[in-house]
């Protein structure tokens, strides 16, 4: 693509959004000016202070994770999840091994630094380097790390390695009746989009499927955010949290979701 426009630019009349005029007369999207595909996730760990994203491997990871998972006894985590729970660690690795050693999901397994166990997973997916999009997905933790700093560090880190190589967007999408999930895409600043109807059949029934992103104009204030959330400063010598990262992240948000409580 050139790196300069040949079009001209003025507001839509229809919208009053400022777009570009084509050759044709008709409204078109800004140019991207010297666009460059960013890369594919690549197998490097990903290092916070809290935790450490390890590409999934099955005999690194396997009987962490699934020890980690089987802590949820009553396997509510499991519910919005189009797999599992996986009783035996047999059928966990079948699984691992089927599903989750390709490119596209591409997962990683967390690692608590201080059990140095693995007490999680999550992926990237729906890689689309040519458009710079991509969306994180499979999230999963085990109790021990739940609402804590590890599991608010490794999104973070996913994040911030999607915006510093390139990707112009960051995607979150999850079941319509996913309270926790969708309470948790705006608290880590990716802004409402809307709700697919009928979007997908999960376990036999309908599923409704919520969206939401963040896109790169929005990194560094995010980035701001989440380091100011996760800096020691903002916790009392007890761990409790003196700012809420919401409220660090709200400002952001260029829409907000009408099913999740401020």
């Amino acid at each position: 693509m050139p790196c300069s426009a040949t079009y001209i630019t003025r507001s839509d009349p229809d919208s009053g959004a400022m777009a570009d005029i084509d050759e044709r007369g008709q409204p078109v999207g800004p140019l991207v000016p010297c666009w460059t595909e960013p890369p594919r996730p690549s197998h490097a760990p990903l290092a916070g202070v809290h935790c450490r994203l390890e590409p999934l491997d099955i005999a690194a990871h396997a009987a962490d994770l699934h020890a980690a998972f089987l802590a949820d006894h009553e396997g509510i985590d499991w519910s919005y999840l189009p797999y599992g729970p996986f009783a035996e660690q047999d059928a966990f690795e079948a699984w691992l091994a089927a599903e989750c050693q390709i490119d596209d999901p591409f997962f990683f397994a967390i690692i608590d630094t201080v059990s140095g166990q693995a007490a999680g997973m999550l992926s990237f997916m729906r890689i689309k380097p040519e458009h710079g999009s991509i969306e994180v997905g499979h999230v999963h933790y085990g109790p021990s790390i739940q609402r804590g700093r590890v599991t608010t560090e490794a999104m973070y880190l996913m994040m911030r390695w999607a915006f510093e190589a390139g990707y112009r967007r960051y995607e979150w999408k999850c079941h319509g009746l996913n309270q926790r999930s969708r309470a948790s895409a705006q608290r880590l600043g990716f802004s409402y989009e809307g709700v697919f109807r009928d979007h997908l059949i999960h376990r036999g029934r309908t599923r409704d499927t919520a969206w939401y992103a963040c896109v790169a104009s929005e990194w560094p204030a995010l980035k701001t955010a989440f380091e100011t959330w996760l800096d020691d400063a903002n916790f009392d010598k007890d761990g409790t949290q003196r700012q809420r990262l919401s409220a660090l992240t709200r400002p952001i948000l260029v829409a907000t979701d009408p099913e999740v409580t401020p």
